[in-house]
Parts: structure tokens; sequence; C-alpha cells
């Protein structure tokens, strides 16, 4: 599961691409991690959809936040108590904005010892969503689903990779009913998708 994101748009850029209202998202670019705000696209009663800011992280359950839980900041199993409601309420999804995200391999480098950062994104959309739910019980907040990887992602001995939805799909994550909406949960293609050498995010508090 990516540990932080890119998201190199603007609250413009995204109204543009999702045709949601950019409200007063002041968002102009840069990389998202758990605890940061960011902004996701909700679809309002109207039909319409919003660009609405929210800390990526969902509060703990009860007993693990007594215990010192840290926020939750991935969905991994669709059956959970803790998410289930929360998916079949069609309301609760958004659409999570992103432009790249990446991969650690967990093999280290031969020649180096260390472990590689990989970037990835998608060619043919340069801004995509990640399949996403949101709640206000404590904080504005929201997490992002995952599923097993792809041919690509997996390459990376990695477990489990961000659900990336098709843009055709993006609607039915929104508004569909569960039963339509939980068959979108699925690896992207990966021929779809490309990889190469990442950068480390920049320091907290740079774009």
């Amino acid at each position: 599961m990516p540990q932080f994101y890119r998201l190199d748009a603007s609250a413009r850029d995204l109204a543009d691409r999702f045709g949601a209202d950019p409200g007063r998202d002041p968002w102009a670019g840069g990389y998202v991690s758990p605890g940061r705000f960011a902004p996701v696209i909700v679809g309002g009663a109207d039909g319409g959809r919003r660009i609405v800011p929210r800390l990526w992280g969902v509060p703990p359950p009860p007993a693990a936040a007594l215990a010192g839980g840290a926020p939750v900041a991935h969905v991994r199993n669709l059956e959970s108590p803790f998410w289930i409601g929360t998916l079949r309420h069609r309301h609760l999804r958004c659409l999570v904005p992103a432009t790249a995200f990446p991969a650690w391999s967990e093999a280290p480098d031969p020649a180096t010892g260390k472990r590689r950062q990989h970037r990835f994104t998608l060619p043919a959309q340069p801004l995509f969503a990640f399949a996403g739910i949101w709640r206000d019980s404590e904080v504005p907040s929201f997490a992002i689903l995952t599923c097993e990887p792809n041919r690509l992602v997996r390459a990376l001995h990695r477990r489990a990779m961000p659900v990336i939805l098709h843009r055709e799909d993006e609607e039915s994550w929104l508004r569909a009913g569960w039963a339509r909406a939980q068959k979108l949960v699925a690896p992207f293609p990966s021929q779809l998708m490309a990889m190469d050498r990442a950068a480390p995010p920049p320091a907290d508090g740079a774009g």
C-alpha cells in the first residue's frame, strides 16, 4: 500500500477533470501522506460532485484508539465490521485523485543492498482516481481501498495495491449499490500502467 502519493494538479484541474465544484479548496499540487489534508471528490445530493479537503487516515476502532493506535489509511478487508457499513452507503464513497504513487521493492538491490523505490503512473490518464471512503465521526477523514496486486506491482513483491478506478467506473463507485460497486475493487490492468524509479518525497511542509 502506498505510504504517500502524488497529486500534481490544482483544485481547478481536478474540477475540470472530474466535473466537480472546487468550492474554496486551496490545493495547488504536491504529495499526500497519512495525517495530511488532501482533496477528495464526493457525490452531491443533486447528482453533482464536490471537492472537499479531508485528512488521510480514519480514526481507528475505539479499542485500538485506547491503545494508542494510529489512524487507518487503507481499507483492506471489505467484510470487516469496521468498514462494511460505510462501504454499503454510497454517499460515503469518494474519489481520491492522484497523479502517481510509489512502491518499494521488498528485496534489496543486489548492487547497493538497499530497497528501491519505484513510481507508478497511468500514461493515458495523467490524473486518475483511487476508490476511497470518507467519514466525519471525529475529523473529516478518508481512507483508500486496496486489492490484490497486478503483475507489475507484484513484481516488486508487494502484497497489495490501491484500487485504481477506470474513468468510466468513477460514477458507479460514487452512486451504485454495493453489489455493483464492490466489483470495482480489483487490480488495475498492468498494461495500462507505467513504472519508473522515483525520488523520495520532499521534506514535510514542502510541495
